[in-house]
């Protein structure tokens, strides 16, 4: 029999703490949290015991310090960082670096109900993980910011200010981990579409915990399934049994949504080539919300050899078009209207063969003269709609991911592209919001823009990482990197770097393909206005000192075009919206979304008033400070805009 090691103290024996342990391992279902459930134990015994108001429910220590979690607002906004962004103008895509949930109650006006798919992968809790948790609450606004806000010298968080340790020695080692997810997950559910779905990544350690979580804000029947993932060939081979396993959860937001096909169910293998039997699937989009009105890029020429096929009249194919590929098809429906593919060029190319018997894709003449394409599959007999393979994607091909960009050794256990992008073809079409609130290594931001390359969709991104201290020992801090944000950032550059690579050199397959490669970098920062707190006013004199402060909103410190951000994103307008600099009779103002909204934050006179009215936008926002010993101007301005009917407001 196996001993177990044990530490030798200088003290005498805990008595009480071996009577637990003895209870413990009579009666395991009275452990909670690593303590005694004595109800529990009454139960378990058979007495008689009255529970008020039993029902099904998951409960855990803190669980109401969650809720209030979720209720303290916030006034930070965010940041531009342009100069760590790529092309910060024109693209939508967005990186915000800061703590997830200030990001994400940052984020509810903007986006609320906009996000079509969230991917997330959390601390799996495995007794060495670090993590926030609200565990305090009693605590002024002042305590609680500077216990979490504790940064070095340059700025950055650090974990012993920021992070908070979750042993499995804690009494409240599970009931942590819950009180950190639920609110991040409450509020994520707000920003998804009603179509939404979201993808939770996970472990043995709290999958059983995640589930029933999943289950209480998002309900159980909205549970799609609970996908395995291999991560591990070899498995963990220091345990007793090599776990060789992870999972994904994936929950819609209604019970009623539909998911986009990955795979369909193969029926019938009625055709046998050199390597065996397979059945075919037309690769013309059926579906009719779908066509080259709404996925022009799937709307292309294939062409086909008239001379070579096989014994059963499949004919090779090719996207160029010569003396042996000559035969032009197009995704026409039985009507004649216009259809589209299934299948990108790039895909197309990638899967295709010189031999017919291993093309994955062939063409085939129809009894009317006209030709079909087909996609041919050679798996056994499914039903499903979608198959997930739970060994075609394994966990460890992330790290082989990082080192095909130069950056192998800089984050441990990153996910696998190949993941992530199934995840998106199942979840999301073009021009959706995809959200990842843990965003790691960036493997999210990775997976959207190798699915857009394949299928010429325009899927956006919104990330967020906390700009958590790389450890000085790491590859990652020797290699120059401070932060995991650093990293993340890091690769999606090289990413963009690496496909604007394949398009110049295979400019054909990437025709029509308008590629949003860049991203906008933002940075969670407290508000660029004063705060007005009633917490720190206890006499007259604080009254009247913060009435004096108020006289100015606008901190000291702050930049125009921060305030214009934060303006926008609080007046319910997301960052991809267009922002930029007009001057209007002389006077310099900032233009959100093409006119629908104009602030002032420079200057303000009877011309630029009249100008801007001209405009017609819906709305006006101006600095109060701007009409400072001028009440005749503001009034005039005030009702100048009301009779055109603009909705104005000062700051």
């Amino acid at each position: 029999m196996k001993r177990t090691k044990e530490t030798i103290s200088g003290y005498s024996p805990d008595i009480i703490a071996q009577q637990r342990e003895k209870l413990k391992s009579l009666f395991p279902e009275i452990v909670a949290d690593g303590k005694i459930d004595f109800e529990k134990l009454k139960l378990t015994l058979g007495d008689d015991l009255i529970i008020a108001d039993e029902r099904y429910v998951l409960n855990w220590a803190g669980k109401s310090d969650a809720f209030r979690a979720i209720q303290a607002p916030t006034a930070a906004t965010l940041k531009p960082k342009r100069d760590e962004s790529v092309n910060f103008d024109t693209t939508q895509n967005v990186f915000i670096e800061g703590e997830n949930l200030e990001v994400l109650k940052v984020l509810q006006k903007a986006y609320y109900n906009k996000i079509k798919m969230i991917y997330i992968d959390p601390p799996y809790n495995t007794g060495s993980d670090s993590f926030i948790y609200p565990d305090k609450f009693s605590e002024s606004k002042d305590e609680y910011l500077k216990r979490i806000g504790d940064k070095d010298d340059e700025g950055y968080l650090t974990k012993e200010g920021l992070f908070r340790k979750n042993s499995k020695d804690s009494g409240r080692y599970h009931s942590n981990w819950l009180s950190m997810m639920y609110p991040r997950l409450f509020l994520a559910r707000n920003l998804l579409k009603d179509d939404g779905v979201i993808f939770v990544s996970i472990d043995d350690n709290e999958v059983h915990n995640l589930r029933l979580l999943m289950n209480e804000i998002y309900g159980e029947d909205n549970l799609v399934a609970e996908i395995v993932i291999q991560s591990n060939k070899r498995g963990q081979t220091y345990k007793d049994i090599a776990k060789t396993h992870e999972y994904l959860l994936c929950y819609t937001k209604h019970f009623d949504v539909d998911l986009n096909e990955l795979e369909k169910g193969v029926t019938d293998l009625t055709y046998k080539d050199t390597i065996g039997e397979f059945s075919i699937r037309e690769l013309r989009n059926r579906n009719p919300k779908f066509g080259k009105f709404n996925r022009p890029n799937l709307f292309y020429p294939i062409y086909v050899s008239e001379t070579n096929k096989d014994s059963e009249g499949f004919h090779l194919i090719s996207l160029l078009k010569d003396q042996r590929f000559n035969i032009e098809v197009l995704p026409f429906n039985s009507e004649g209207k216009e259809s589209c593919w299934r299948w990108s060029r790039q895909l197309v190319n990638k899967q295709n063969s010189n031999d017919v018997a291993t093309s994955p894709v062939v063409a085939k003449q129809k009894r009317d003269g006209g030709w079909n394409i087909y996609e041919k599959y050679r798996k056994s007999t499914y039903k499903a709609k979608t198959i997930w393979d739970e060994t075609s994607v394994i966990s460890e091909k992330g790290t082989i991911d990082l080192k095909g960009l130069g950056m192998q050794g800089l984050f441990d256990h990153p996910k696998p592209v190949e993941l992530l992008m199934k995840a998106i073809r199942i979840g999301s079409i073009s021009e959706d919001i995809i959200l990842d609130f843990f965003a790691g290594s960036g493997t999210l931001m990775h997976a959207v823009m190798e699915v857009n390359k394949e299928d010429g969709d325009d899927r956006k991104y919104i990330c967020v990482q906390l700009s958590e201290k790389t450890h000085e020992d790491s590859d990652a801090f020797k290699a120059g990197y401070k932060t995991i944000a650093d990293v993340c950032k890091e690769r999606i550059r090289r990413v963009i770097k690496s496909i604007k690579k394949e398009i110049e050199t295979q400019p054909g397959l990437f025709q029509g393909n308008e590629l949003d490669l860049g991203f906008k970098a933002l940075r969670l920062e407290p508000s660029n206005f004063k705060i007005w707190r009633t917490d720190t006013v206890e006499n007259e004199k604080d009254l009247k000192k913060q009435m004096n402060a108020f006289t100015d909103p606008v901190k000291g410190s702050s930049v125009e075009d921060n305030m214009a951000w934060e303006i926008a994103l609080k007046s319910g307008y997301d960052l991809a919206t267009k922002l930029s600099v007009v001057i209007i009779s002389g006077s310099p103002v900032y233009d959100i979304a093409d006119g629908e909204m104009i602030l002032a934050l420079n200057s303000i006179n009877e011309k630029a008033a009249a100008g801007i009215i001209k405009k017609k936008p819906a709305r006006v926002i101006c600095l109060d400070k701007l009409f400072a010993g001028n009440d005749q101007l503001k009034t005039n301005t005030v009702l100048q805009m009301k009779d055109a009917g603009i909705e104005f407001s000062t700051i």
